[in-house]
């Protein structure tokens, strides 16, 4: 199985172009203010408008109230929702687009029991804790923390980059991998050669998944 990629935090119209151009499966818009790669409606729309067939859109959020959401899908044809707070399963689903559900993998986390819980998600996205941050903290986890008969597929983020991703998937055999920090020149700004570096790492695991 290929390992998909989605790539998140895009802020500029030439980096969606350039990942694109590459193969990423997946580009992610965060829609969250406290975040330094936040966009607005008008800058997401740049960034959507570059995108050629195929490529999926989506759109993070943090606790947003509905009704911000709703207003975005009005205007942004978001492919997939990424729900990275503590929303509840009835939230989640509530806006006819699929969506997955962030985990953070704090010490003490049951994934068996939240893949039960949030079973109407098209996946769990697992990412590093740490107190008080949603998201985006360029660090790791434990990938043997990820068990090989969860029901869902799984999406491996968490301070990923061209040197571990290999590792990273040759440990947790995810669905998908999900990078933001590990391809950027700074923050919300991506760097082309490091997603390209990232998208041949990724290639030759699954190379080697498969020998």
């Amino acid at each position: 199985m290929r390992t998909r990629i989605k790539i998140c935090g895009l802020t500029r119209p030439e980096d969606a172009r350039a990942a694109a151009a590459l193969g990423v499966d997946a580009l992610g818009l965060v829609f969250y203010a406290p975040s330094p790669r936040a966009v607005d409606v008008e800058r997401a729309r740049a960034v959507v408008d570059a995108l050629p067939p195929f490529v999926t859109r989506v759109g993070l959020f943090v606790d947003a109230p509905a009704a911000q959401v709703r207003s975005l899908l009005e205007v942004l044809p978001l492919d997939l929702l990424q729900f990275h707070g503590d929303e509840s399963p009835d939230y989640c689903a509530q806006f006819g687009r699929p969506w997955l559900k962030a985990i953070r993998m704090r010490a003490d986390v049951d994934l068996q029991r939240e893949a039960a819980r949030y079973a109407a998600a098209t996946g769990l996205l697992l990412d590093a804790y740490r107190a008080g941050t949603p998201g985006g903290t360029g660090e790791s986890f434990a990938w043997s923390r990820v068990p090989r008969d969860l029901p869902l597929p799984v999406v491996l983020a968490g301070g990923l980059d061209a040197s571990n991703v290999g590792e990273a998937i040759a440990t947790a055999h995810p669905y998908a991998v999900d990078v933001s920090g590990g391809v950027e020149a700074a923050k919300g700004i991506k760097d082309a050669a490091k997603m390209a570096a990232l998208v041949e790492a990724v290639r030759a695991a699954d190379g080697w998944r498969k020998s």
